[in-house]
């Protein structure tokens, strides 16, 4: 090689060196200026080598210029410091270093956390579908960007890309779109409930509305939760219903107790004989309220309400009492009042008539009426075997029982017969006074 081109061979070295050192110097800046998320260790390694790069660089470029020793004595002071201090930092950090996960391993883990990001999915998209909760996002326009189960009634493909008005009508959809305005105006959280007719039927939802905002912070549209809330509703709805039935029930229990305790009391001889008497009349209203609770007030079977009331007579062995009938329901009012008039017809048969004496029978035999005359139910009360029977000379509470209040309260036919060879009951119970059965 000629020597002459030797000093020029090592002047374009030094100034390619130059150049490359001080493009990874700005390089090494640039990231820094980019990936601002950078955590202050890997920040500080950054800039430390981009000053040692941009000694080298400038060491280089004075070599190549010749600008003197003092110059390139003091570059290299410079760079030996930059490369004492990032030989120290390399150690410091090499630890740290040596766990960095190899390519391999950064995809696995990478594969990991999507499975894992999938699987969360599956489970959140499961959970919402089997609940009553629809998570949704809209844009400015309020137009459905997404929805993770069908809402309104609608299938997800009518509702995405459609705004509420569209979907239900601007009329039903006034108290929807101020909430959601209100909440895109304000950037804040908005809740309400909203009631929305399906199908002809009203549903009730729930309503929570955030701001959706991008990276920046700047808000894009709306994402919300609707929860539907008509079972709700309709139970709060049927527990003032009950509420009000409640009320109204105790009221004419009270009437039918106060009643019943001046009519004892205008009947009785003595007030051991008014408690004796109120206290059995009370408790069979409540055999007959207790039918009516089974069944939550729906009504009461007949037939229990038989057994019910002359349960002592009919348990015990050889029974004096005889029943034969169809299971019927009757309804709340007729129950009270058929309940009492059994328990006035079975104590009067326990002291004066056929249950008085051991050789007596009582029959109570029930039927379904024709239609043709008028349906309901035909009850017969017959007593045999007993002590001859003779009219009372004076109504008592009993007879007023049977007679004038099933008379006046279900407006029922009854036929009371004092015949000799024993007392017969006949009571016909309107048609309005059954129940249908659950």
């Amino acid at each position: 090689m000629d020597v002459s081109f030797v000093p020029l061979i090592e002047d374009t070295a030094r100034l390619v060196t130059a150049g490359s050192a001080l493009a990874i110097a700005v390089a090494l800046f640039r990231l820094l200026q980019l990936r601002r998320d950078l955590s202050g260790r890997s920040r500080r390694l950054c800039m430390l080598f981009m000053a040692l790069m941009l000694a080298v660089g400038l060491l280089s470029a004075l070599a190549a210029l010749d600008l003197g020793s003092n110059w390139q004595s003091a570059g290299r002071v410079a760079i030996a410091l930059f490369a004492a201090a990032a030989a120290l930092a390399l150690w410091d950090n090499f630890s740290v270093l040596r766990r960095l996960p190899l390519p391999g391993q950064a995809a696995d883990e990478q594969r990991r956390l999507m499975l894992e990001l999938a699987t969360a999915l599956q489970r959140y998209e499961m959970a919402l579908r089997g609940s009553k909760v629809a998570v949704f996002t809209q844009d400015q326009e309020l137009r459905y960007t997404s929805i993770s189960k069908p809402m309104f009634g609608m299938p997800l493909d009518k509702v995405i890309g459609a705004t509420d008005a569209e979907l239900l009508g601007a009329r039903r959809t006034e108290q929807i779109d101020l909430l959601k305005r209100e909440a895109l105006a304000a950037g804040a959280t908005r809740k309400g409930e909203i009631d929305i007719e399906e199908s002809g039927e009203p549903r009730w939802y729930d309503l929570h509305i955030e701001p959706l905002r991008d990276l920046a912070g700047t808000t894009i549209g709306l994402t919300g939760a609707a929860v539907d809330i008509t079972e709700r509703k309709e139970n709060e709805r049927h527990l003032r219903l009950l509420m009000r039935e409640l009320t109204h029930r105790s009221k004419n229990l009270l009437a039918v107790i106060q009643a019943m305790a001046r009519q004892t009391a205008r009947h009785a001889a003595t007030i051991d004989e008014f408690v004796e008497q109120f206290s059995a009349r009370l408790q069979a209203l409540a055999r007959s309220h207790d039918l009516l609770v089974q069944e939550s007030w729906h009504g009461a079977s007949l037939s229990e309400m038989v057994r019910s009331q002359l349960g002592h007579h009919i348990d015990r062995e050889n029974s004096q009492v005889v029943l034969d009938g169809p299971d019927m329901l009757l309804k709340p009012e007729a129950a009270q009042n058929i309940g009492l008039a059994l328990h006035e017809l079975s104590t009067n048969a326990a002291k004066y008539g056929a249950l008085s004496v051991p050789g007596g029978r009582v029959s109570i035999v029930w039927s379904r009426r024709p239609e043709e005359d008028g349906g309901g139910v035909a009850l017969s009360w017959s007593e045999q075997g007993g002590p001859p029977v003779t009219a009372p000379s004076q109504r008592g509470f009993g007879s007023l029982v049977i007679e004038r209040n099933l008379a006046r309260a279900l407006d029922s036919e009854v036929t009371l017969d004092y015949a000799s060879a024993g007392l017969t009951c006949r009571i016909i119970i309107p048609e309005q006074h059954l129940a249908i059965g659950r």
